[in-house]
């Protein structure tokens, strides 16, 4: 009876006791989208809603972590780090703030949202992790966008399928710099995925009109 009162008041002395754990805290880290160098203009088409899906991703890609990629294929991580948010949930929010800032659309939501768009952007995660296989150098953080684009009508129709990809260089080997390179490249990728998303919707406006027009 003792033995069994005293281990329950074993946590109780332990939390009163001021014992502190030795692991580091855990940090967070946020990535933000950075404005674009130039707006995008809708020429030859109207300006016209888009809604960005929730993103699927690769295996292993689906998590908090912040993947490191050693030799031998062995997928890692960085201890006592995590996004703010699950990668998915991540690029999504980069890539509805990437496109709201390009100014070419009348509005962009995400997967949440309850109003029906004119075109989707459907995004698949294929790399988003940084390597650290080369010996002595800092790692090289790779971010790959499989990138398809689509007109919701009846039928959801396909009107392009491209991939947005950058590799970017951490400054040092440091988590900081490591992040940072990350916002960079995945900045970058999303940026060519605007650019490329909005050429084609552009493109076939254009079709559109024309197939509009009166034969002579």
């Amino acid at each position: 009876m003792r033995r069994g009162l005293a281990l329950a008041l074993l946590p109780w002395l332990v939390a009163c006791s001021g014992l502190r754990s030795s692991a580091p805290p855990l940090q967070s880290y946020v990535l933000r989208a950075a404005p674009p160098a130039q707006r995008l203009a809708r020429a030859a088409a109207p300006r016209v809603t888009l809604r960005v899906l929730y993103p699927t991703t690769a295996p292993g890609l689906d998590s908090e972590h912040i993947m490191l990629l050693r030799s031998d294929r062995r997928l890692s991580y960085y201890a006592a780090s995590r996004w703010a948010a699950r990668v998915p949930t991540v690029v999504e929010q980069l890539a509805v703030d990437t496109l709201r800032n390009t100014g070419a659309w009348a509005a962009v939501e995400d997967s949440r949202g309850t109003w029906s768009a004119d075109y989707f952007l459907q995004l698949d995660i294929r790399r988003f992790e940084a390597d650290d296989t080369e010996a002595g150098a800092p790692p090289l953080v790779h971010v790959t966008l499989d990138c398809t684009v689509g007109r919701r009508a009846r039928d959801e129709e396909v009107i392009a399928s491209f991939v947005a990809e950058r590799a970017v260089s951490a400054s040092e080997n440091r988590l900081g710099a490591v992040v940072a390179a990350f916002e960079q490249a995945v900045g970058g990728a999303l940026a060519d995925a605007a650019v490329q998303a909005s050429a084609a919707i552009d493109e076939k406006g254009v079709q559109a009109q024309a197939a509009r027009k009166p034969a002579p």
